[in-house]
């Protein structure tokens, strides 16, 4: 399936803030914490715990959030389907980026293993 170009604009003005309880929500009710979902977010994001809060506190949009981001090289590396979309086939960077940490923190909450989440070539 491809992205229109009206869900692009729905991700890139959609805000960290009011979708980061939901990420929290779903990894802990699969028994995992918030600390590995952070742990997760630094991965790909490069940002601290402090950070994080500043992106919420700020009330960021996830377009505001990746460009400060220093999306981690092996990104490339996370492939499959989230939320019906074939991650290699996004051609919209943003969204992209977007699917990618969809992807990851349903890893998570999966059960994964974090050397497999955090994929070290």
């Amino acid at each position: 399936m491809k992205t229109t170009p009206e869900h692009n604009e729905r991700v890139r003005t959609m805000k960290f803030y009011s979708v980061y309880p939901h990420y929290v929500s779903k990894v802990e009710k699969k028994g995992r914490t918030k600390e590995e979902l952070h742990t997760v977010i630094n991965w790909l994001t490069g940002f601290d715990d402090s950070k994080i809060q500043e992106m919420i506190d700020r009330k960021a949009t996830f377009e505001d959030f990746f460009d400060e981001a220093n999306l981690n090289p092996n990104a490339e590396l996370i492939k499959g389907v989230i939320c019906g979309y074939r991650i290699e086939e996004i051609d919209n960077e943003l969204t992209k980026k977007c699917r990618y940490l969809d992807k990851l923190i349903d890893e998570l909450a999966r059960g994964r293993k974090m050397e497999k989440i955090l994929r070290s070539n």
